[in-house]
């Protein structure tokens, strides 16, 4: 079954000078394991591949039940450099909840999603 990323997390981002910084909070530690196997560099790279033109990395904090992604060359110079709509990349988390991924057979959506 697949599932929006939306149902799984919540999401903030923003701007790393012309990469944009996504962090994605899952909603519980289920949810969290889920997506530490499955929201990989290449992933994200792929659903952004429009405006994402450099590479892509991960940071997980399992702590906070989050991963953090750098979208690098992302902004179009960034800031005031930028003549992109969306300069500081705060669409960038909406844009990554709409990323779908399969979920495990039997695998429970959080309720509270």
């Amino acid at each position: 079954m697949k599932v929006r990323l939306s149902q799984l997390a919540y999401s903030r981002s923003g701007d790393k000078g012309d990469g944009s910084n996504v962090g994605v909070i899952a909603y519980d530690r289920a949810s969290y394991d889920l997506l530490v196997r499955v929201l990989t560099p290449a992933l994200v790279k792929r659903h952004f591949q429009d405006i994402c033109k450099g590479e892509v990395e991960r940071y997980e904090m399992p702590n906070v039940l989050a991963l953090n992604f750098i979208l690098r060359d992302s902004l179009g110079g960034g800031g005031s450099a930028s003549l992109k709509t969306d300069a500081q990349g705060k669409t960038h988390g909406l844009g990554m909840l709409y990323l779908e991924i399969e979920v495990p057979a039997g695998f429970q959506v959080p309720k509270y999603s």
